[in-house]
């Protein structure tokens, strides 16, 4: 995540005038003094949006220092300081909302992400995102799933070319839409085929697919076809079959990702922690 993109800006921009509005009401009580603050964790996990948080205090006042007391990836327990604030009472009361908002489903994330990747540890299998994700948000709730430790699939439709039931049936089926594509996109971007049976898997090899989607099949199938997939990508002689392919598996059950360690895949692909976490619960208090 870049925070130096224009569109980022774009999107923090809309948030503060969300809440802001034509401005806060409650500021003519406030006298603007100086203030401080601190946020804590009501409970425990994985912490992230801590730049962002910096970032929407700058554009509501510049004036507001921030201490993070965590950085983004680091786990905390409940009743620990997170970031000490100092500056105007008014800019401090006008920015509460909307950075413990992010930062707590941005956290809840992460935390959600770095459980299940403790289920995948000591192996090489990674974890993947998908494009599961809350409109407007989806750079965000990337950010923090690669911060609960998971890696990010492609973050939209033109990152990779990815064939999926609907592609194949309203195509000329795999081989022939590989080829159309190698044709056509970049040579910079990879092809990728979600398969539902072994043999489109198989047929998505041959056709010169960089990567290979096994979709809801059962671990004894994937554990089968795994190491078929791997010497039929290395039998073939073509200058467009990776010899080191890809393989990776959705529709699983996310309680049951050590059960995939030694299948022989590489990825493992879920929306569960962006669509299904809650957020972590912080507060800010004024000293």
């Amino acid at each position: 995540m870049d925070l130096r993109s224009p569109k980022l800006h774009k999107i923090l921009d809309t948030w503060i005038e969300e809440d802001l509005g034509d401005g806060d009401l409650t500021r003519f009580v406030l006298n603007d003094r100086s203030a401080s603050a601190h946020w804590v964790a009501k409970e425990d996990g994985t912490f992230c949006g801590g730049d962002l948080v910096k970032l929407i205090f700058r554009k509501i006042d510049p004036q507001v220092n921030i201490q993070l007391l965590i950085k983004d990836g680091q786990k905390f327990e409940k009743n620990q300081r997170l970031l000490e604030l100092k500056g105007s009472s008014s800019s401090l009361v006008a920015g509460e909302r909307v950075t413990l908002n992010v930062a707590m489903h941005l956290s809840g994330i992460a935390t959600s992400t770095a459980l299940l990747v403790t289920k995948l540890s000591g192996s090489n299998v990674k974890l993947a995102d998908t494009r599961k994700t809350t409109p407007g948000l989806r750079i965000f709730e990337k950010y923090a799933f690669h911060c609960g430790g998971g890696v990010n699939h492609r973050l939209g439709l033109d990152d990779a070319a990815m064939l999926k039931e609907n592609h194949i049936e309203w195509s000329q089926g795999i081989s022939e839409s590989i080829k159309i594509l190698r044709n056509t996109i970049p040579w910079t971007k990879k092809i990728i085929v979600e398969a539902e049976t072994p043999t489109q898997a198989k047929e998505a090899v041959e056709a010169g697919a960089d990567g290979v989607l096994l979709d809801e099949m059962s671990i004894q199938t994937i554990s089968r076809l795994v190491p078929e997939l791997r010497q039929l990508s290395k039998n073939i002689n073509s200058k467009y079959v990776s010899q080191n392919i890809v393989i990776e598996v959705s529709g699983i059950n996310a309680n049951n990702l050590s059960d995939y360690i030694f299948t022989g895949i590489d990825l493992i692909s879920t929306s569960a922690p962006i669509t299904k976490s809650k957020w972590i619960d912080f507060s800010m208090r004024f000293d």
